[in-house]
């Protein structure tokens, strides 16, 4: 029996003798940054090398985590996360490179931060800022049960340091490629949660990704409509115990 994702798989299809037409209007092209001008910021240092271990080393020992140490991460730990997994790398001609590589470059996951324990910083729920790197604090509070409770009640989300939570804003992808669009969105996002993997285990960190979780419950938490912009991934991150 077909379900709806085979109809999606098979309506989606590109094929040579009938591409979908039609140009680019770059009057309606979406913008690629959310920001949130009155919330209060976060600076972030950039850390150009934090050491640790190698590229091979890094993909050998990689492994999911469930289980966390109560010690906060650092700063300057979470600041390399934010940068390795989605940050900017250089800019060419008026064009910004990012660290994951993104479908049409137009990069449509956003990332959020609930910071259970980071030192030098408050609980809460944060954007990151791509362009400036830096976080815009969106609720200060203690939110890991909630984030938990989003995500099937995995109480890793509470006892972790700091959950990364994805969400896509659909309409970036969508000027260039349409209902397509839905095959790169989620593909983007892993890309910056495998970046995210391999920067956190390369200086210690560990993780897990999940995305298991109710949709509705996420976006509450990040004020968002889940039609144009929605949560669609997440990431704990830790020491490990």
């Amino acid at each position: 029996m077909s379900g709806i994702g085979d109809q999606f798989q098979s309506q989606t299809k590109y094929h040579r003798d009938r591409m979908p037409g039609g140009g680019m209007d770059f009057a309606s092209q979406p913008e690629l940054y959310k920001s949130y001008p009155d919330a209060d910021i976060v600076d972030l240092p950039f850390v150009k090398d934090p050491g640790g271990l190698d590229l091979y080393d890094a993909l050998r020992k990689r492994r999911s985590v469930r289980r966390f140490a109560e010690r906060a991460i650092a700063l300057n730990q979470l600041a390399w996360l934010l940068w390795a997994s989605t940050g900017i790398t250089r800019t060419e001609d008026g064009w910004a490179f990012r660290s994951a590589p993104s479908a049409g470059a137009l990069y449509p996951i956003e990332t959020y931060l609930c910071v259970n324990r980071v030192e030098g910083m408050g609980p809460g729920l944060y954007h990151y800022s791509i362009p400036n790197h830096k976080l815009e604090m969106l609720t200060k509070g203690v939110f890991g049960d909630q984030v938990a409770a989003a995500a099937l009640d995995q109480q890793m989300c509470n006892q972790c340091d700091v959950v990364f939570v994805w969400s896509a804003v659909f309409a970036r992808s969508k000027w260039k490629y349409k209902q397509r669009a839905y095959r790169y969105v989620y593909m983007d996002a892993g890309h910056i949660a495998e970046n995210l993997a391999l920067a956190a285990t390369s200086i210690g960190l560990a993780g897990c990704h999940i995305a298991a979780l109710y949709d509705d419950q996420a976006n509450a938490l990040f004020d968002l409509d889940g039609i144009h912009e929605s949560v669609i991934y997440m990431t704990v991150i830790g020491k490990p115990a």
